[in-house]
Order: structure tokens, then C-alpha cells, then sequence
């Protein structure tokens, strides 16, 4: 088994918690990511999932809140075929950058992907400068590059990376 080189998620502060997608705040922060995400992909390469997309049965959304009751980010783990998931959704909101709150919600998505019995965790992101924070996030989780999955095609604009639990 591979450990996770992200520090614990207790560490950080934040409260971190499965969530319904019921407080607008949720609604706004997926907003945010859409529109980052068409502002810098073409349509075809934007895999972003919308709220109702998030609410489907194999997926688990968690949301980071600050002590305040601050909604700091978010990331949801999809299941696939057998025992492989992919992250979606992973979002920190723009005042809380650099602060931990992407490395905290990942630790959690991994964690919880490896109580749901995940073996590999996959995810797709894009390509352009606006993503190397994201990239690096994952490559000290250790996530690697690797081919497309589940259904993506060789896309110029996005990076597909995995790593086993």
C-alpha cells in the first residue's frame, strides 16, 4: 500500500465534512470553478461536473469550512468500475489559497476513497499555467501521469494522472 505524503487533515484546522450540496454557498463556490474552468478550456475540454451532475449516487462531495463557518473548498471522489474513482470538483476558494485547504480536502478524498474500498484513484485536470498549483498538489501526493480513463480521449488541454491507495 502506498501512503499519502499529505500531512493529516486534523493538522489543518479546518472542519471538513460530507456534504448535500444544500447551502448556496456550495452552489456558489461551483460556480466559480465552471467559470474558471471555460475561461481557460474549450468546451470540449471542460469536464467540470455542475451541482445536479455532484447530487448522482457514486458520488461523495466533501466541503472544507474555516472555525468562522467559511465554506474554504471542496472535492468529491466519483466511483467508476470496480475498485477505481476519480476526483472531481477539487476547489479552494480564492481567499484561502495557500493556506493548506487543497492538501486537507485531498487527504480527506483519499481517506475516504480508501474506506470505500478504492484501490486507484484517477483524475483529469487541465493543462494550461492556471493548473500547475493543482498539478503540483498532486504529484506530492503522488499521483503520476498517466493515459486517459473512463471514457476521456487524448486531450492537448488536459492531464490525466492516478495512483494506487
Amino acid at each position: 500500500m502506498t501512503t499519502s505524503t499529505l500531512p493529516p487533515v486534523a493538522a489543518t484546522g479546518l472542519r471538513l465534512r460530507l456534504d448535500d450540496l444544500s447551502d448556496p454557498r456550495i452552489a456558489q463556490l461551483l460556480e466559480e470553478h465552471l467559470a474558471d474552468m471555460r475561461a481557460t478550456s474549450p468546451p470540449e475540454s471542460v469536464h467540470a461536473l455542475n451541482l445536479d451532475k455532484l447530487r448522482r449516487p457514486e458520488i461523495r462531495f466533501w466541503t472544507a469550512w474555516d472555525k468562522q463557518g467559511e465554506l474554504l473548498g471542496c472535492g468529491a471522489i466519483k466511483h467508476l468500475a470496480g475498485a477505481h474513482a476519480e476526483l472531481k470538483s477539487m476547489r479552494t476558494a480564492p481567499a484561502a489559497r495557500g493556506r493548506g485547504v487543497g492538501r486537507a480536502v485531498l487527504a480527506r478524498l483519499m481517506d475516504d476513497a480508501r474506506a470505500q474500498g478504492v484501490k486507484r484513484l484517477s483524475l483529469e485536470t487541465g493543462s494550461h499555467a492556471f493548473f500547475k498549483p493543482a498539478h503540483a498538489l498532486y504529484r506530492s501526493a503522488g499521483f503520476e501521469p498517466c493515459g486517459p480513463f473512463e471514457g476521456y480521449v487524448e486531450d492537448p488541454h488536459s492531464v490525466f494522472m492516478t495512483r494506487e491507495l
